[in-house]
């Protein structure tokens, strides 16, 4: 095995930064990132992402196609390489195979009665898109790993499901993990993808020698598919897949985040401007919810709940305003666009509905910004993540940790989350409405010993890990399987 003075090989598609067209280094958005910039503060590593702009691919150009470090804010080094695909094969890997395909198999999104119709623009989608943005990946890899004996590479997520065959095949000596920072969906999902596809996609994760997941529903789901789909011999108690000479771990491995940096961003002057706004514009409760516009994180339900609400309890009117700051996604998928256009019709419905010269029930805050959203975060009553499916869930996680008004969390059942910290927040059926309604009720009438309670009890549990911990389970298990090849009992 590499030894600890190697870095770690991290892959993922989307890198810790992208460059603006000045040059300047900007940091990469999304969970993914945020996680691995925390194994990027304990741990060397060289960080592997697919160019994401035109100047990423000048930035690339100027280092010689070779890794390069990049400080963080808070002065953390690493080194990147930036990998440029043919831009017809990285749109056809990213907004087809990738989004929605893959997306939506592991987050039940597809209405199977109507789409996905699987054509020769999928196919050819996979093999001349995804395989080749995996394949420009993978040569990227074994590059960076030349010399060094028993390198550990760590892939990340959805995109490069079939990358890790590539690098077993050319290096059978290394040491791979994959993490899935999504849901892992039940067998029969799967069965959308025709079998050769699905195949390929699961022969590649199963070259790993450790595959980890958020949660052990995931885990146990990715366990079954392996014997439903391919006929695998599986040990479901002690999570493995034999597959002939090799076995292949299957773990859980909650993400946790760093509280201590989420308290940090609380601290910022501009926080500070943005909590004097909500101060200034605030009734007596505030509901809040911060997500991407993705069809995952079932929007429209926690609006129709809302306005279901206003309707039963119509002695909350002007006594209530719901904060909704959602980021624009994938704008370039037709069913995003679509989504989106119709959360700001049911926006204007609900204000149109219950508003009033001087209050609108609703306030819609279509942007990405960390620091508004942390000023909300402090100020909140309730919490609603009310996801469909969602592989972790780090809002549920941050929030908690700087909320100064005892506020309580509404957590969906299929949020990754839940597994943890479900026992401290009003659980709901992300489909049943009426129940949603019903806990924005009880979570603002509930007393308030019983909303600190529960608080305390959500930041005992998210504070009970770190990234830290999160990336040393993963080494311990590697150094376990490396040196024994044997799962613990």
């Amino acid at each position: 095995m590499a030894e600890m003075s190697d870095p770690l090989i991290l892959v993922s598609n989307r890198g810790p930064v992208t460059f603006q067209p000045d040059g300047e280094p900007k940091r990469g958005t999304g969970g993914l990132v945020t996680a691995l910039m925390g194994l990027a503060r304990h741990r060397e590593v060289t960080w592997i992402a697919s160019a994401m702009s035109d100047a990423d691919v000048t930035v690339a150009g100027q280092h010689g196609g070779r890794a390069f470090p990049v400080r963080s804010q808070d002065g953390t080094e690493y080194r990147v390489k930036l990998v440029a695909s043919d831009p017809e094969a990285y749109d056809r890997f990213y907004s087809i195979m990738a989004n929605p395909m893959l997306w939506f198999i592991q987050h039940y999104l597809w209405d199977l009665s109507n789409a996905p119709d699987i054509r020769r623009n999928e196919t050819e989608a996979f093999e001349f898109g995804y395989n080749v943005v995996n394949e420009d990946l993978a040569r990227a890899v074994l590059e960076e790993i030349e010399g060094i004996e028993r390198p550990v590479v760590m892939v990340h997520d959805y995109h490069l499901y079939t990358l890790p065959a590539l690098i077993r095949q050319a290096r059978p000596d290394a040491f791979m993990t994959h993490f899935v920072h999504i849901p892992w969906s039940q067998s029969d999902s799967w069965r959308v993808l025709p079998s050769v596809i699905r195949e390929e996609i699961y022969s590649g994760i199963l070259a790993n020698d450790i595959v980890g997941f958020h949660t052990r529903h995931y885990q146990r789901n990715f366990l079954q598919c392996c014997e439903d789909l391919l006929d695998l011999e599986v040990d479901h108690r002690t999570g493995v897949v034999h597959l002939g000479d090799r076995d292949v771990w299957v773990r859980a491995y909650p993400l946790p985040i760093d509280p201590d940096a989420v308290r940090k961003v609380a601290e910022r002057p501009r926080v500070r401007e943005f909590e004097e706004e909500i101060l200034r514009r605030r009734r007596d409760h505030l509901i809040l919810r911060v997500d991407r516009a993705d069809l995952s994180k079932n929007v429209l339900r926690g609006f129709s709940a809302f306005d279901l609400f206003l309707e039963q309890h119509p002695e909350f009117r002007e006594r209530v305003t719901f904060i909704a700051q959602l980021m624009p996604s994938r704008t370039d998928v037709a069913e995003y666009t679509e989504y989106l256009e119709r959360i700001e019709a049911v926006v204007a419905l609900v204000n149109h509905r219950h508003g009033s010269p001087d209050w609108m029930p609703i306030q819609l805050k279509l942007r990405d910004d960390l620091e508004e959203a942390v000023a909300a975060y402090k100020h909140y009553d309730v919490l609603m993540v009310n996801a469909m499916f969602d592989g972790m869930n780090l809002v549920a996680k941050e929030g908690p940790m700087v909320n100064g008004r005892a506020g309580v969390s509404i957590l969906s059942e299929n949020t990754g989350a839940h597994e943890e910290l479900g026992d401290f927040a009003l659980s709901v059926n992300p489909f049943d409405i009426q129940e949603l309604a019903d806990s924005i009720h009880a979570a603002l009438t509930m007393p308030e010993d019983e909303r600190r309670r529960r608080l305390a009890g959500l930041q005992e549990r998210i504070t009970a890990r770190d990234p830290g911990d999160w990336i040393d389970e993963q080494l311990r298990d590697i150094h376990a399987k490396d040196r024994t090849g044997t799962a613990p009992a």
